[in-house]
């Protein structure tokens, strides 16, 4: 974010977007690329420096729904293994992980 309010401001200056990169590429690592990006977005008047929303998949799956049915999972059958709660609320084995170990506060 804070590249982009950088890049946002030496556009604002009247600055190209080689001079911009050339400056920020001493302080900070960013690509050309994402400097010539940001320069369209900001000629075609787009003036915000956060990402626009994206659609598809949500960014994740802990939602408080998956949370408890997690949680009824593992009270009606104690020996289920994280593949088979991924599997059946079809969710990855990370989000299943991270709501029992980090929603629920229990260790398998």
């Amino acid at each position: 974010m804070e590249q982009r309010v950088n890049i946002k401001f030496c556009f604002k200056l009247g600055r190209t977007a080689t001079e911009t990169h050339e400056m920020l590429v001493k302080v900070d690592a960013v690509s050309k690329k994402c400097v010539f990006e940001w320069f369209k977005r900001f000629r075609y008047r787009k003036e915000g420096v956060k990402d626009e929303p994206r659609s598809g998949r949500p960014p994740t799956s802990t939602t408080p729904d998956n949370i408890e049915r997690v949680r009824r999972m593992l009270v009606d059958i104690r020996r289920l293994s994280l593949r088979m709660i991924a599997e059946e609320l079809k969710i990855s084995l990370d989000s299943v992980s991270n709501i029992i170990h980090e929603h629920l506060q229990k260790r398998k």
